[in-house]
């Protein structure tokens, strides 16, 4: 069954969060989830994790979903590393004896990886899904628009094959219509220094991405992929998938190589 809660975060923000452990896990997975969504949004990969006995940790970003914080919008993108680093923190502490993997997807993808480099053996492990680690597809603001104005959410049309997600992401609440240009900002500063820091990568890793994802170009896993200094590294690009590759109607399959990955190394 899940457990709700507000968790206080490095600076106070008080940060939702939902588990699903149950009886004798053998390993802890945290997902962390990407721009404009919230947790919710990964109930199918959460039932597909615990059905492989695998406790799940997942919380709303800092100004998303159930989460405080100035809606969408970050100052410095180490916040968003070090809210999944208290998150890390407190997984550890209710399960000591359990190995952690971090899953996250889009910019949960890039805080996973960056998580790796400013955190390196932190975890057991980490799975990137359309991981924002490259920018080879622009998705920066212009330059001088004010951090704290906002623009639209465009999104939805590039997510995802299958017309239900698409239709229950514009109609979700808890999916924000609009966007900072102060998380923007934040989120191409933070790829930068991904870029200037991937040799200090050295956990394991598996790196996915859908081949046909219109929202984060699968060059920037690619390009991770060969900058990164770990030994335990995969790379799986996945034909014909569009951004949200946990919810493509192959999703079993995906969901499949990342649990599969996962429990290789418990």
């Amino acid at each position: 069954m899940s457990k709700e809660s507000m968790i206080a975060s490095f600076d106070g923000t008080r940060l939702f969060m939902k588990t699903d452990v149950g009886i004798n896990p053998r390993a802890i997975a945290i997902v962390v989830h990407g721009l404009c969504e919230h947790q919710g949004r990964y109930d199918y990969l959460t039932k597909k994790l615990t059905e492989r006995h695998f406790g799940v940790y997942r919380f709303d970003h800092r100004g998303h979903g159930r989460s405080e914080g100035q809606r969408i919008y970050y100052r410095d993108f180490n916040d968003m590393l070090d809210d999944v680093n208290v998150v890390v923190d407190l997984a550890h502490r209710e399960n000591p004896a359990l190995p952690e993997f971090l899953v996250g997807h889009s910019m949960g993808g890039f805080a996973v990886t960056t998580y790796g480099m400013k955190y390196p053996g932190n975890v057991k492990g980490i799975v990137a899904s359309a991981g924002v680690t490259r920018m080879n597809t622009d998705l920066s603001a212009p330059p001088g628009m004010p951090p704290e104005d906002y623009f639209d959410n465009a999104l939805s049309a590039g997510i995802c094959s299958d017309p239900a997600v698409v239709a229950a992401y514009n109609a979700d609440p808890l999916v924000e219509k609009k966007i900072s240009f102060g998380l923007t900002y934040a989120l191409a500063a933070g790829v930068k220094w991904n870029k200037e820091n991937s040799g200090q990568f050295i956990d394991p890793v598996l790196l996915l991405h859908g081949a046909n994802d219109p929202l984060v170009s699968e060059k920037d896993s690619r390009q991770l992929f060969g900058d990164i200094a770990s030994k335990d590294k995969s790379l799986r690009i996945y034909a014909h998938l569009l951004h949200e590759i946990f919810n493509e109607p192959s999703k079993d399959e995906v969901i499949g190589d990342a649990i599969e990955w996962m429990a290789q190394r418990v």
